[in-house]
């Protein structure tokens, strides 16, 4: 398949059908089976009901994590979200997404109040790699270019890639929106691309074997400011089957956080 022969990109990973419920498009497609979604848009999603909990944009996500109960089906989906915690300055939501009428995925959040410049002058320096220039996107060997959620993220590796092993220094941007005729918020445009951590720097071959996070954490030192988003991440291999990938998240100012997804490793 050419690049001339590509489905067009849908406007948005999900279209709104009611009040916080969604019907997924193939932006969401997953690798390993086209009928369920790649772990990113599902976990925005749910960031997405933390944000909107309650209105105030001083109180940001400190910390998110997400837990995959299981494959997520393309379709109908629908998210709740709970504040457990309330706080002036610090809260923890709880949210939950549903598909069809499955418990799908759930996540809890801290949300910390921002003090604009209070702790500026103690913030540690963070060097960062610089955008690459475009680049020909590749997937993972065996993969359709065509490949639904690899195409709506725009990926330029300054080191690594997804046809190669090990450790990876990417920059990468959502090019549509979370919501269709939404904004989609800096954390929300993260969390679509962090659970790619552990694919970008995959430690053994797809196709030969899966590496799944039921699992991403999410820790972050402030939200992104830049369209550019970057992920330099590492897999590490435990030899029970288990394994780790992890690694630092910037944007183009400097550090924004670090992502972590714990992984079950197995021979196809």
């Amino acid at each position: 398949m050419t690049d001339n022969e590509v489905t067009p990109l849908p406007e948005a990973f999900y279209l709104p059908r009611g009040e916080n419920e969604f019907d997924s498009t193939r932006a969401t497609t997953s690798p390993w089976d086209e009928r369920m979604q790649h772990g990113g848009p599902p976990a925005a999603l749910l960031a997405r009901a933390v944000e909107q909990i309650r209105e105030d944009e001083a109180m940001s996500i400190g910390r998110l994590t997400i837990d995959m109960l299981g494959p997520i089906p393309q379709g109908r989906i629908r998210t709740e979200a709970t504040i457990v915690r309330p706080g002036k300055r610090i809260e923890l939501v709880e949210a939950k997404l549903w598909a069809e009428d499955r418990l799908a995925v759930t996540a809890t959040a801290w949300r910390m109040r921002s003090t604009p410049e209070s702790s500026a002058e103690v913030a540690a320096n963070f060097d960062t790699s610089s955008v690459p220039e475009p680049q020909e996107q590749k997937y993972f060997p065996g993969i359709s270019p065509d490949w639904g959620y690899g195409r709506a993220i725009e990926w330029r590796f300054v080191s690594g890639g997804l046809q190669e092993l090990g450790a990876a220094d990417v920059w990468v941007r959502p090019r549509i929106p979370l919501v269709a005729g939404e904004d989609t918020s800096p954390i929300q445009r993260f969390v679509i691309v962090a659970d790619s951590a552990n694919g970008v720097s995959a430690a053994v071959p797809y196709g030969e074997w899966t590496f799944i996070p039921p699992s991403l954490s999410l820790t972050f030192a402030r939200e992104p400011k830049s369209e550019w988003l970057n992920m330099n991440v590492r897999t590490h291999v435990g030899p029970d089957g288990r394994g780790v990938a992890n690694g630092d998240l910037a944007d183009e100012i400097g550090y924004v956080g670090a992502v972590t997804q714990p992984l079950l490793i197995a021979r196809l």
